[in-house]
């Protein structure tokens, strides 16, 4: 055992600072005998830990290795299972119970009264020994199997120790001595014995022959241990002492902890009363500013937007836990809303007196504005009122009722201002159009009554906060009443009224000039207004903000939101389409008057609406460059559908009234007027849509006239009596294809080309059936002659048949002289120069054609005489170069 617990000292517990007091070699109980040691150890550094380690050895059985390690204060209770009786069994109650069987009952005897010595000195807390003999737990261990563990640090551990160099020499010496030394152990061991007890005699000889010195050293010792007991009271006494001292130094750590704890609450109660300090108080001069700061001048405005914007930092502060519940805090936080909520009040106040102000200096203007047909300019206003901007977003996030008062305030006032503004300019603009310059000067004179003005200012302190009271606007002129108005409404194809020559260009270039100013003066009022609004109720940025839910109502009347709940705002889908609902309240007349405009100037001349058309297209586009969701794109855009609705109306107007046109039956059609009037409008439409972003909407509209043209075209030479056919179609499908190569529109390039075909055709249809047959007998026996042809009989011997023999022929050439030709061709000038018409001058072109016919037939009967009656000398009595020069004379005597 003692080789075993030298080797787990050396391999086990060496290694890990420990010492090995005790062994005992065990199994579980119950089980299959797998041996292990249970150790106890204590360790070598302070403070000393003791253990009881479990050592099981290796499945290879080379070395030992640890197992489990239990800390012998977890050890409850040590049960011998038997305190008489020898027994090897025995538990120990740990975190559970472990049962063990000891190998022998000595070793189990040495390690329970080892745990009882190492209980008694290391731990405070008792272990309770069941059924352990109570001499067991007093007497020592024999060395062999254990250690003593008595006081102080003298445990005498009973471990193997090799012997050195010089104590084997002896051994080796003293072996050689005695031959059966190793032989006879025995007797050796008695010889040993022997020896001792004769060195044992001469010690005890030797130490009786110092009585004296043992005399003297035993009064040392008496004298020494006297002074011992004088130290021993001295350290009492010094004991004692330090007992006194340690019970005031005890008392001075307590007091020094309690001062420390409460300098610690000081600190920290000081952190929290600085934070409330310096982030829930407001200077005095921020609260006189929230007070009494003047809200009408700069630097006033300054002052009271720095302290409306330390309020909120004061009111916004983040709270600690329990700050809540301080009276002071609670009283602080009242005062802070009693300061909100007065600033408040007299911010709403004071802007509803601005609004009111502005507005009555902006009205002193209106009359000469109008005039001039400028719109007032709202800058100063905008600039004026953009000082409070700061104070708006303040009074948005602080108390956003009084915001929406504001809000609808704004709108209410400036819609009713906007309206009278926007309605004089258009009046103005209508007048300008309709060119009548007495209304003109009778608006300059209008009286302007100022208590409306007034009216409106109480009207803003109601108790509502809104805007309430009638609006006094100005007297309206009447464009339709006016009796030097222009009543006529000039259209395209207006047959019975009016001719292209009737059309007023100047008064198309005024008209076209006066609604491009309105829409100029329109454009940047509404960018001026909607900018203004974005910046002075910081709604420019494109998110969801908290306010009140809305739904949008017709412009007519009603408000910008409707409030669902009267308590905390809704949020509204963002600030955005807000800005577009005020825009719409604010500027609701804009396009019903622009409608109206519109209407007006389409009444004045259909033509209108092309320019109209152009210049809307124009400035939507611009518009929606800008912002295509802005309430200025999308009224124009709303407008531009008016305008675009009445310029499809006039063409469609335009083709039923070709299909209503009536000619005369006395007189020669020529050139139809929805011909010409179509050459003037595609002239026209031509330089107002240069470069136009509409150019395609005129493309269709010239695709549907020109399509009306021709069939009316072709119906009314069907309808002719007076003129033929032909001519109809031919005068007015080459004035029709003169106008389209002239004006060189390119989506009627196929138009153009069907136009020059039917022109041909019936130039040559008529040619034809006008020239017909001037040599009647003439061209009735050559007829006789190509039907024997076509019946078989050869072309030589038709001049054997009797009724077209040379005989024959003769009678027939002589009826048809010179004289009589000429006579015959001057005959049908007369009479086609009666079907043409002058201003198409196509006389000469027809009559040249109709020479070109003539000659065609006269080469044709010549070729049937020299086939059908070869030499026979029979000729004509007259030649080509004779029908040349009767043309020609006949052309130059007319």
């Amino acid at each position: 055992m003692t080789a075993i617990k030298h080797a787990l000292q050396r391999d086990i517990f060496t290694p890990n600072d420990e010492r090995l007091l005790s062994i005992v070699n065990v199994c579980k109980a119950g089980k299959k005998k797998k041996n292990c040691f249970l150790c106890a150890t204590v360790t070598t550094e302070r403070p000393v830990q003791v253990k009881v380690v479990k050592v099981k050895k290796s499945d290879k059985g080379d070395f030992y290795k640890r197992q489990i390690a239990w800390a012998l204060r977890d050890l409850a209770v040590v049960d011998a299972k038997d305190a008489i009786k020898e027994n090897p069994e025995f538990d120990l109650h740990f975190e559970k119970i472990y049962k063990w069987v000891a190998s022998s009952t000595a070793e189990k005897n040495a390690f329970i009264s080892c745990i009882w010595k190492l209980n008694q000195r290391y731990l405070r807390k008792k272990i309770d020994f069941v059924n352990v003999s109570s001499q067991l737990l007093e007497e020592s261990v024999p060395s062999g199997e254990n250690q003593s563990v008595t006081g102080g640090d003298e445990e005498a551990v009973d471990e193997y120790q090799e012997l050195n160099a010089r104590e084997e020499q002896d051994i080796e010496i003293m072996m050689e001595g005695c031959e059966y030394a190793i032989s006879n152990a025995e007797a050796f061991a008695e010889r040993l014995s022997r020896e001792l007890q004769v060195l044992d005699g001469a010690n005890i000889q030797s130490i009786m022959a110092s009585e004296k010195q043992v005399n003297i050293l035993m009064k040392l010792l008496d004298e020494a241990l006297k002074e011992v007991d004088q130290i021993e009271l001295k350290l009492s006494s010094y004991e004692e002492m330090l007992q006194s001292v340690k019970e005031q130094m005890d008392q001075i750590s307590e007091s020094n902890h309690l001062i420390h704890l409460s300098n610690t609450n000081n600190v920290k109660l000081l952190s929290e009363i600085e934070f409330l300090v310096n982030h829930m108080d407001l200077a005095k001069g921020h609260i006189k500013a929230l007070q009494e700061g003047d809200l009408s001048s700069s630097r006033g405005i300054e002052a009271c937007t720095n302290a409306a914007d330390a309020l909120l930092q004061c009111m916004n502060v983040a709270l600690r836990p329990g700050h809540d519940m301080l009276l002071a805090v609670e009283q602080q936080q009242q005062r802070f809303s009693d300061l909100r909520e007065n600033f408040a009040r007299r911010l709403a106040s004071h802007l509803n007196n601005v609004f009111v102000q502005q507005g009555h200096d902006q009205s002193s203007t209106l009359a000469q504005h109008s005039i001039e047909l400028t719109l007032p300019n709202h800058h100063p206003f905008h600039r004026d009122l953009l000082r409070y901007a700061k104070l708006m977003e303040w009074l948005k996030s602080t108390d956003y009722r009084k915001y929406e008062g504001l809000t609808k305030n704004y709108m209410d006032y400036l819609s009713r201002l906007y309206e009278r503004e926007i309605k004089d300019f258009f009046e103005v603009a209508k007048i300008k159009m309709t060119g009548t310059t007495k209304e003109s000067k009778k608006f300059a004179t209008l009286p302007r009554k100022e208590s409306a003005v007034k009216q409106e200012a109480e009207s803003l302190h109601g108790s509502s906060g809104k805007l309430t009271g009638s609006t006094s606007s100005l007297n309206k002129l009447s464009v339709q009443s006016s009796g030097n108005r222009r009543s006529q409404s000039s259209s395209l194809l207006d047959m019975g009224n009016m001719s292209a020559s009737d059309l007023d260009v100047a008064d198309r270039a005024r008209f076209d000039k006066i609604f491009e100013q309105v829409l100029s003066e329109l454009e940047p009022l509404c960018l001026a207004e909607q900018d203004f609004i974005s910046k002075f109720f910081k709604l420019q940025q494109h998110q969801s903000m908290p306010g009140t839910a809305t739904e949008a109502e017709d412009t007519d009347g009603g408000t910008l939101s409707r409030q669902h709940n009267a308590g905390t705002p809704l949020p509204v889908s963002s600030e955005k389409d807000m800005i577009r609902q005020m825009m719409i309240k604010i500027f609701r007349c804009i396009e019903p008057e622009l409608n109206n405009l519109i209407a007006l100037g389409d009444k004045i001349d259909s033509f209108n609406s092309l320019y109209m058309l152009v210049k809307m297209s124009h400035h939507v586009w611009t518009a929606q460059n800008v912002d295509p969701a802005s309430f200025l794109s999308t009224t124009l855009g709303n407008v531009l559908v008016t305008v675009k609705r009445n310029f499809d109306k006039c063409i469609s107007n335009q083709i039923r009234q070709m299909e209503e046109v009536k000619i005369s039956k006395k007189s020669k059609v020529g050139i139809l007027p929805f011909v010409a009037e179509f050459e003037e409008f595609a002239g026209l439409a031509e330089s107002i849509f240069k470069n136009a972003e509409r150019r395609g909407d005129l493309d269709k509209a010239y695709t549907k006239l020109i399509r009306g043209v021709f069939v009316n075209v072709e119906k009314v030479a069907n309808e002719s009596q007076k003129t033929p056919r032909d001519v109809v179609m031919m005068e007015n499908f080459h004035h029709i294809f003169a106008t389209l190569s002239r004006l060189k529109i390119s989506c009627l390039e196929a138009e153009k080309k069907e136009a020059k075909q039917k022109y041909t055709d019936h130039l040559q249809s008529y040619v034809i059936y006008s020239l017909g047959q001037p040599l009647e007998k003439l061209n009735h026996f050559f007829e006789g002659v190509e039907a024997r042809v076509a019946q078989g009989i050869r072309e030589e011997e038709v001049s054997y048949q009797l009724a077209f023999n040379k005989q024959e022929l003769r009678k027939v050439i002589k009826e048809y002289p010179g004289k009589e030709v000429k006579k015959g061709l001057d005959n049908l000038y007369k009479k086609v120069d009666k079907h043409l018409c002058e201003e198409e001058n196509l006389l000469q072109v027809v009559w040249h054609s109709m020479q070109d016919e003539f000659i065609r037939q006269y080469k044709h009967f010549e070729g049937l005489i020299a086939r059908c009656y070869p030499g026979s000398g029979v000729t004509m009595e007259f030649t080509i170069q004779d029908i040349l020069d009767y043309c020609s004379s006949i052309a130059q005597s007319h």
